[in-house]
């Protein structure tokens, strides 16, 4: 793989493949190759158009190499608008997932070294349509205007393989989808301790001190006490944490500003992780949170701090993008007598693994809890998500949210 013009100096190394391109290839067969050939044009039109160095290409993957970070942001939002844009066959809609890192060539006889494999990490996190940069792209792009485009940060990650943690941000282009499932670097590669940043607002002076001390004692970075709801609001503009954790009851009034403020920032910035604790099961300020983001949310009872292991879980399942919902909420939510209950076709233990997949426990979790093979639980969750006529989504995660949607109905 020999470098070419751009050998030598800082340089942006982009990747791209396909989301799901085993799934197209089964879809489609014999066309595939033809689908395969009109994404290898567009991207290299695009990147070339861009000043971009093809340096290798393998599959429905290319690796291309950029003098400037800006080009290879531009060009990475325009193919995103080119894929969007084109007519593909039905059903076969073709969905690229891009990652970038700008940093040293390390070679006159070719791209390798740390940098190359960390872009090809931070794309490997992303899904179809999405555009990920390391830091250090970012920072240089923060100085310049990029029109129709936005970054935003989408906190710090491990990336397997690699030792140092990588803040991720996220390429947003006008007029495409910004929402998306959280990064594929799991709960187990996301970055606690130090580097986990949390925002704690509580008015009562003697439980706000308890959760900073379960919060440092295990290694979190408390950046920021709020007392209101103003507080909240300023610290997390301010410091742009990770997660906050937030008293549904806050002054003045004390009936549900902290639930009110937690929509504001979630509105202003989805990947936030909001953990809200409160009380007393209040569902309707759960279910209203829950609804409209459902990504990187927690409720919880107020004692389940008590229990720290559990509480310091959904803490980090949250703030990675996960749920975290008190087991006493889904209770009550389960326990709705409807017309029509779609749970009335389910078994003892599918209701059993449904309320834990409610929780937010992950498979593995669900075969601890239960003392299940992970076998068993897996037939279990097919049959809950068939029971429920719930359509197959991109990953399990996609799923469970799909699910615990559906207890709300």
């Amino acid at each position: 793989m020999p470098a070419g013009e751009l050998s030598g100096g800082t340089v942006t190394f982009v990747f791209t493949d396909i989301e799901g391109a085993t799934r197209l290839v089964r879809h489609l067969r014999e066309r595939y190759g033809d689908v395969l050939a009109e994404h290898r044009r567009i991207v290299r039109e695009t990147f070339s158009r861009h000043g971009g160095e093809e340096i290798d290409t393998q599959g429905d993957a290319f690796f291309y190499v950029f003098r400037r970070a800006r080009s290879a942001a531009e060009a990475a939002a325009e193919t995103q608008r080119a894929l969007a844009a084109h007519k593909w066959p039905e059903g076969a809609e073709v969905t690229v997932r891009i990652g970038m890192h700008t940093g040293e060539s390390v070679s006159q006889e070719g791209y390798h070294g740390v940098g190359v494999h960390r872009a090809h990490r931070i794309m490997s996190a992303g899904h179809g349509g999405q555009v990920l940069l390391s830091q250090a792209t970012a920072s240089v792009l923060s100085d310049d205007e990029l029109d129709g485009l936005a970054l935003r940060d989408l906190g710090v990650h491990r990336l397997k393989g690699l030792g140092r943690p990588e803040r991720i941000h996220q390429l947003e282009v006008e007029g495409l989808p910004t929402r998306f499932a959280p990064l594929r670097t799991g709960e187990t590669e996301r970055v606690t301790g130090a580097a986990l940043r949390v925002v704690v607002a509580e008015d009562s002076a003697l439980f706000r001190e308890g959760l900073v001390h379960v919060l440092a004692e295990a290694d979190f970075d408390v950046i920021a006490e709020a007392r209101n709801a103003h507080e909240l609001r300023t610290f997390v503009e301010r410091e742009r944490p990770d997660i906050a954790i937030v008293d549904v009851r806050m002054p003045p009034t004390q009936t549900d500003e902290g639930t009110r403020t937690a929509k504001e920032l979630k509105a202003l910035r989805p990947e936030l992780g909001i953990l809200v604790l409160s009380q007393v099961v209040e569902t309707k300020h759960a279910l209203d949170l829950f609804s409209e983001w459902p990504e990187g949310f927690g409720y919880l009872l107020k004692d389940r701090v008590l229990a720290v292991d559990d509480f310091l879980d959904a803490v980090k399942r949250v703030a990675a993008g996960g749920t975290a919902i008190d087991p006493e909420v889904v209770g009550q939510l389960m326990g709705r007598r409807r017309e029509h209950d779609p749970l009335e076709d389910l078994s003892p233990r599918e209701r059993e693994v449904l309320s834990l997949i409610a929780e937010g426990l992950s498979n593995r979790g669900i075969c601890d809890r239960l003392f299940l093979s992970p076998k068993t639980v897996e037939t279990h969750v097919n049959s809950i998500f068939t029971k429920l006529r719930l359509a197959p989504a991109p990953d399990d995660h996609r799923r469970v949210l799909a699910a615990l949607a559906f207890l709300q109905s």
